[in-house]
């Protein structure tokens, strides 16, 4: 529909009336509200393959007809009929122009580390950070996170140091209650985007479950040893339940031919995912690297990994960092120091601008050949 239209409208009652005089054929609303406008979407579904366009086109309120012939029919772009129109949440908008970075801790081990790190992030401009409560790990024995007894004091720092968004993964459904329960309870001083890690790239249960909940956004990382298409059919899940502000991050896949790496980087991947999907796309160079590795220019390999994702125009980096990443509890050898933070904010700041650079010279006009006498 055009932008602001309502699906409660009378001429969108109309066209719902005329979809489902065809046999067999259902209709779903979806609402999206984007950084600038909100747009309403009508799905015809059913066996919609005869059904004409015309008809619909004719109706005022209908910006266009899209015929879907793709998989991801909530995520999609189907070629370039819809646009990429992303989400504002707490004051923070986010869609497939935007930058953000979200440093923070890989798990939350004690307030005064929180603090600390979250005092780093207010002192350099940033209002967005990760910060991890529940921790799936390979071996049970391992440190799984402090759980809902910690949240009390993450939103609490958060709001004193000006933290708007939180990017927190979740393991379970009822984590979902807590999270939601102990944002009320502290007066939301923040807000948190709800991470669906890579070992629950296929949970389905629990896509489902954060796409019925539409208050909390969703980064979803991709699976570690699943398939691209595999990874944005489980945001469909997702999509599909009701939930689109969907942010797709890429980690890294599981295979020894990345090696020394932790997992073979594939930020190449980021203009394809924006290609095929509406959704803004992030860069774990932590969880793909997985050391501080230096290279023999004096730049981290960390660096490296993340200026390639920043100049194929990745919308967001999560990033490990920690006060002394020799006591973390959780993949401290590949959290970066907070003195650290300003010179990878100003390596970030050279590759966006070569990203926009880039940009602008796609748009430009070509200029004319001079002839030489």
């Amino acid at each position: 529909m055009k932008a602001d239209v309502s699906p409660d409208a009378a001429e969108v009652r109309r066209i719902v009336e005329l979809a489902e005089s065809f046999p067999g054929v259902s209709t779903e609303f979806h609402q999206i509200r984007g950084s600038t406008r909100s747009l309403t979407e009508l799905y015809l579904l059913g066996s919609t393959g005869g059904i004409p366009t015309a008809p619909f086109e004719e109706f005022q309120c209908v910006e266009k007809v899209v015929r879907i012939t793709e998989k991801f029919r909530a995520i999609g772009r189907h070629g370039t009929d819809l646009e990429a129109v992303g989400f504002e949440y707490n004051g923070v908008q986010i869609n497939q122009d935007s930058f953000h970075l979200f440093p923070g801790v890989c798990a939350v081990d004690s307030r005064e580390n929180l603090e600390a790190t979250f005092k780093a992030l207010a002192s350099n401009g940033l209002v967005t950070a990760r910060a991890g409560v529940y921790k799936p790990r390979t071996s049970p024995y391992d440190f799984q996170g402090r759980g809902a007894e910690c949240l009390p004091f993450v939103f609490e720092l958060a709001g004193k140091h000006g933290i708007r968004l939180i990017a927190m993964e979740i393991t379970h459904e009822s984590h979902l209650d807590e999270i939601q329960e102990a944002l009320v309870a502290s007066g939301q001083p923040t807000g948190v985007m709800i991470q669906i890690g890579t070992r629950n790239a296929q949970n389905f249960e629990l896509l489902k479950a954060v796409g019925q909940q539409t208050e909390l956004p969703v980064l979803f990382k991709r699976g570690m040893g699943i398939t691209l298409e595999e990874s944005l059919n489980a945001c469909e899940y997702v999509a599909s339940g009701g939930n689109r502000r969907i942010v797709f991050c890429l980690r890294g896949m599981k295979t020894q031919l990345g090696d020394p790496h932790r997992n073979f980087v594939d930020f190449s991947h980021v203009p394809v995912v924006k290609r095929l999907t509406r959704l803004p796309v992030c860069i774990d160079p932590s969880h793909s690297v997985g050391s501080r590795t230096q290279a023999p220019d004096g730049l981290l390999d960390l660096f490296h990994a993340t200026a390639q994702g920043v100049i194929a125009g990745a919308n967001a980096v999560l990033v490990d960092f920690h006060p002394r990443p020799d006591e973390a509890l959780c993949d401290g050898p590949q959290a970066l120091l907070l003195e650290e933070l300003p010179r990878l904010i100003e390596d970030i700041r050279i590759v966006r601008e070569a990203y926009k650079a880039r940009l602008a010279r796609v748009a430009a006009p070509p200029r004319k050949s001079q002839k030489t006498s």
